[in-house]
């Protein structure tokens, strides 16, 4: 069976790859994949102290849950942005995405 510093080094692991694609890589997809990555470390970290903490108890998985959800809506409306600026500027650079600058 598996511990509990073990899913918690694997949730920061996944963070910190996922903190480190958002912070360094230029395309714009790359991007959308680290934050879910993160998020997906949350859950980890969630689930994790749900199942071993204190009190076990259902919450961190119903919180999860929601967590997944909201990740989902925040892949589909950030695909959709992503493809209307790529539409307009033919290139999904982060660099070259400045549509709100004068």
């Amino acid at each position: 069976m598996l511990s509990v510093e073990q899913f918690l080094t694997l949730a920061a692991i996944l963070f910190c790859i996922g903190l480190y694609g958002a912070l360094t890589k230029r395309n714009i997809i790359i991007v959308l994949v680290s934050i879910e990555l993160m998020l997906n470390a949350a859950n980890i970290n969630l689930l994790t102290f749900a199942r071993f903490g204190l009190v076990p108890a259902i919450n961190g998985q119903v919180f999860t849950l929601f967590a997944m959800t909201i990740a989902a809506a925040e892949l589909a409306v950030g695909l959709a942005i992503l493809i209307a600026l790529y539409r307009n500027r033919n290139t999904s650079d982060v660099r070259d995405q400045d549509l709100m600058k004068w």
